[in-house]
C-alpha cells in the first residue's frame, strides 16, 4: 500500500496531474487507519485476547434508574458489535426490572480478538443525569458492573469435577415464545469452590442451555485464573465491591453537562450520544496502552 501511495505521488510530481491528488488522499487516509489498527493488535498479545468474549452485565443499587443503566450499556456494546466487520452477538440471559431496564444479562461476542477488545471495559461504569423516572426531574446517580472474559477454545484443557458444581433448571423469563415460559429450559450453574455462578436461557432446549452454560463456567474460571497471574493489575475476582462510589472506571455524565470520562486512561469526550450509540473504538484503544 505505501509503494501504490508513493507511485500515485512520482506521477503526479512527473505530469503535474493535480486530479489525482484526492485519490492520494483517499489513499493516504486508508494506510493511515489500517496502520493504526495493525499498532492496537500488536498490543493484543495476551494469551486469551484473540479469542471470543462473554459480557455481563449487572445493575447496581438503585432500582429502576440502574436498571434503566444496565440497559443502556447493554446497548451500547450491541450497537459497538454490530458496528464490527465478522461479528456476531448474541443475548444468552436477560432479567428484565420490574417497570424498565435490566437487572442482569449476559452477551456473547463472537469476533477474533473480541475479548482483548474489550477486556479493559470490566468495571463499574456511573451515570449521572436528570431522571426520566422522577416526576421532579431530579439529577440521580446510578451505577452498573461490566464484567468481561473470555471463551476458552479447545486447545485450552479446563478439569471441572462434577461434584463442584450445582446445575439447577427454571423457567425462562422474556422473550422467547410460550414453549420458553411453560418448560424448564433455562439453566443455572454453580461452580461451589468459587461460587461462580451462570445462566443460560437462549434457547427453547434445555440441552443447548446446559452446554452454553458449561462453556461459560469453564471461560469465568479461566479468566479468574488468568487474573491472579496478573500481579500488576487489579485482580477482578478478588477486588469486587458494591457497585457504587469509589470503585468505577468510566463516568458517563449528561447533566448538567455532558462528558464521558475514563477515569484511568483520561480520555474524554462530550460526544455522549455517539459513544451510548456504540461508537467507543476510542476508548478501547486508550485502554490497551495502559
Amino acid at each position: 500500500m505505501l509503494n501504490e501511495n508513493e507511485e500515485i505521488y512520482k506521477f503526479i510530481q512527473k505530469d503535474n496531474d493535480k486530479s489525482l491528488l484526492d485519490d492520494l488522499k483517499n489513499e493516504v487516509e486508508l494506510t493511515l487507519k489500517l496502520s493504526e489498527k495493525i499498532r492496537y493488535l500488536n498490543l493484543l498479545n495476551d494469551e486469551a485476547d484473540h479469542l471470543n468474549a462473554f459480557i455481563e452485565i449487572h445493575a447496581g443499587a438503585g432500582g429502576t434508574e440502574s436498571q434503566d443503566w444496565a440497559e443502556i450499556l447493554q446497548r451500547m456494546y450491541l450497537r459497538w458489535a454490530e458496528d464490527q466487520d465478522n461479528c456476531k452477538v448474541s443475548l444468552l440471559q436477560e432479567m428484565r426490572g420490574e417497570e424498565a431496564g435490566i437487572k442482569s444479562c449476559t452477551l456473547k461476542i463472537v469476533m477474533d480478538y473480541s475479548y482483548g477488545w474489550l477486556k479493559k471495559e470490566s468495571g463499574i461504569h456511573r451515570l449521572v443525569r436528570l431522571s426520566p423516572f422522577d416526576s421532579n426531574k431530579r439529577r440521580h446517580t446510578s451505577f452498573a458492573s461490566v464484567w468481561v472474559y473470555p471463551e476458552i477454545d479447545d486447545k485450552i484443557e479446563i478439569e471441572i469435577k462434577e461434584s463442584d458444581l450445582r446445575i439447577d433448571t427454571y423457567r425462562a423469563s422474556g422473550a422467547g415464545g410460550q414453549h420458553v415460559n411453560k418448560t424448564d429450559s433455562a439453566v443455572r450453574i454453580t461452580h461451589l469452590p468459587t461460587n461462580i455462578v451462570v445462566q443460560c436461557q437462549s434457547d427453547r432446549s434445555q440441552h443447548k442451555n446446559r452446554s452454553n452454560a458449561m462453556k461459560m463456567i469453564k471461560s469465568r474460571i479461566y479468566e479468574t485464573e488468568l487474573q491472579k497471574r496478573k500481579d500488576n493489575e487489579n485482580i477482578k475476582n478478588k477486588e469486587k465491591k458494591d457497585i457504587g462510589w469509589g470503585n468505577q472506571i468510566r463516568s458517563y455524565v449528561l447533566h448538567p453537562y455532558k462528558l464521558i470520562k475514563d477515569l484511568r486512561s483520561g480520555y474524554e469526550t462530550s460526544n455522549v450520544n455517539e459513544i451510548l450509540d456504540g461508537k467507543i473504538d476510542n476508548f478501547l484503544e486508550n485502554s490497551l496502552t495502559l
